[in-house]
């Protein structure tokens, strides 16, 4: 009887989508536009040469390369034939992409020529397990797909995998930590796939803009576009003066961005200014929390059009939303909120003894439901903590108001213990930056003899503001109280990110506790 209950994997969704809109525009890049069908036809390839290569159901298959459509492709043909895909993040460093790729037991690595194609023979030098390198484009000892791939056979688009296989093999982002790599099976996927489907303000006319690599939330976003019928449009990174013309030529009505990448688009209004960017109709944002005072500054510009997700790879992109009507501008402290859950998820806050806590008191996110991760791959410890009294443990620490919205104010690891006071990071920085002159700002602890921890500040100014430390010191201790106000302040010309666009505090931090146990992280 439980083959009852069997189908309705990845695969199965994006077969799917490729049928019911086949002659409709799905993907481009700077090089080609395919149709569904055209997208279809080259999955169908890669099926054939995957097959020939001797790749079954259960072997594992990484890309390292730009956003580019046949990355897009090999994505898809991954989810229809049932092997394990494991993205690798293109500004990740040699020693992430080596680690990843021989930790998560890869046969396959799809490198792109040029940028990556030193990098792709160093990966194979150190990962003994991988058996074949491939490429796109010619490079030394691999097999050039896009030389290969016109001669392959189309093979039939037949979905091989079950719910509880494995579809994407994600790793961590690792700024706590060594990355750890997540097993999200294909029911964790598909709920996904719903869920954005259902509950995020989409436009009627899906013209989708990804800057941000599709290795990650730019690129699990592309699956409800599809399955809607819309077109996405990739770009290999972002640059302002590209990404603004992009929007006003291919009419562009949602996008996703990370709030750094937000806060210039905001900044640069010099550049907007000479282009039409009124299409837009949702811009989805997330990775990392945002500041209410710059999204108040973002919905005067582009107005009513933003959409929240909260999520992490263990159970990804929607744990939370804050849709476009919860985005009131006569309600700044909402604009601080990640949303409610979604409908497929059950979230509690719960304090370190696993009691869910009182509404308005700080406790760490939990999760059950079907997005949950089916555990991490190989470190069965790692899962049985994170799995701790039958919740997932996400690590962030939020309060709910009584309306049900979460206010997530760090990540626990984060937290800076300074005379006896916990202090988030988030607080200072919301508060530095509500401040006109600040354009971003981030919040580290450092030693301190007398406090145990001291409130570091690194700020960036607006162009064309002044303002000296003392002045934002007051401004914070109003704000917030003498406790949050940094001790120092340093002004910098930009804030280091991690390859998904979050601040780096651990590259901020190594430079004090190098040599120092810090309790917290």
């Amino acid at each position: 009887m439980r083959e009852l209950y069997t189908g309705g994997a990845a695969g199965d969704m994006i077969v799917a989508a490729i049928r019911r809109h086949a002659d409709r525009l799905a993907i481009a890049d700077e090089r080609q536009r395919w149709t569904y069908r055209d997208l279809g036809q080259t999955i169908g390839r890669l099926i054939s040469f995957f097959g020939d290569l001797g790749l079954k159901k259960g072997d594992a298959v990484s890309v390292l390369s730009g956003n580019r459509v046949e990355s897009w492709a090999i994505i898809c043909a991954a989810a229809i034939m049932g092997l394990r895909y494991t993205p690798l993040h293109p500004l990740a460093a040699e020693d992430d992409h080596a680690f990843i790729v021989d930790d998560a037991e890869i046969d396959a690595l799809v490198v792109e020529s040029g940028k990556f194609s030193e990098r792709g023979l160093a990966i194979r030098a150190r990962a003994p397990k991988l058996k074949h390198l491939l490429s796109f484009g010619p490079v030394a000892g691999a097999r050039d797909l896009l030389e290969e791939l016109p001669r392959c056979p189309v093979a039939p688009l037949e979905p091989a995998s079950q719910a509880e296989d494995i579809c994407w093999l994600a790793y961590t982002g690792g700024t706590t930590g060594k990355s750890k790599g997540v097993m999200i099976s294909h029911r964790a996927l598909v709920a996904m796939f719903v869920t954005l489907y259902a509950d995020w303000d989409w436009p009627q006319d899906i013209r989708y803009l990804a800057a941000t690599p599709i290795s990650h939330a730019a690129g699990v976003t592309v699956f409800p576009v599809m399955y809607r019928g819309g077109f996405t449009r990739l770009l290999p990174g972002f640059d302002m003066e590209t990404y603004c013309r992009t929007i006003q030529e291919e009419k562009i009505t949602c996008a996703f961005l990370v709030p750094t990448i937000i806060y210039g688009l905001i900044d640069a209004a010099d550049v907007r200014a000479r282009y039409d960017l009124s299409s837009l109709q949702m811009i989805t944002y997330g990775a990392a929390p945002m500041s209410p005072d710059r999204l108040l500054e973002g919905m005067k510009i582009f107005g009513p059009v933003f959409v929240q997700l909260y999520g992490q790879t263990e159970a990804p992109q929607c744990v939370t939303t804050l849709r476009k009507a919860d985005h009131d501008p006569a309600n700044i402290r909402r604009l601080g909120s990640c949303g409610r859950p979604t409908p497929l998820v059950q979230v509690k806050l719960f304090d370190s003894e696993m009691r869910e806590v009182a509404v308005g008191e700080p406790g760490e996110i939990c999760v059950r439901g079907p997005l949950v991760m089916n555990g991490y791959w190989k470190r069965p410890e790692a899962t049985e903590e994170a799995f701790k009294g039958g919740w997932l443990h996400t690590g962030d620490v939020a309060v709910r108001d009584e309306e049900g919205y979460l206010y997530i104010v760090d990540r626990t690891k984060d937290m800076i213990i300074s005379g006896g006071f916990n202090i988030y990071p988030r607080e200072v920085e919301d508060a530095l930056m509500a401040h006109g002159a600040v354009a971003s700002a981030c919040v580290i602890g450092v030693p301190d003899d007398k406090w145990g921890e001291a409130v570091k500040a690194f700020v960036v100014l607006k162009s064309g503001a002044n303002v000296d430390a003392a002045t934002l010191q007051a401004h914070v201790k109003e704000r917030r109280g003498a406790p949050w106000s940094p001790k120092t302040i340093d002004f910098v010309p930009s804030i280091p990110v991690t390859g998904l666009g979050k601040l780096d505090r651990k590259a901020l931090r190594a430079p004090y506790w190098e040599g120092r146990a810090r309790g917290v992280a």
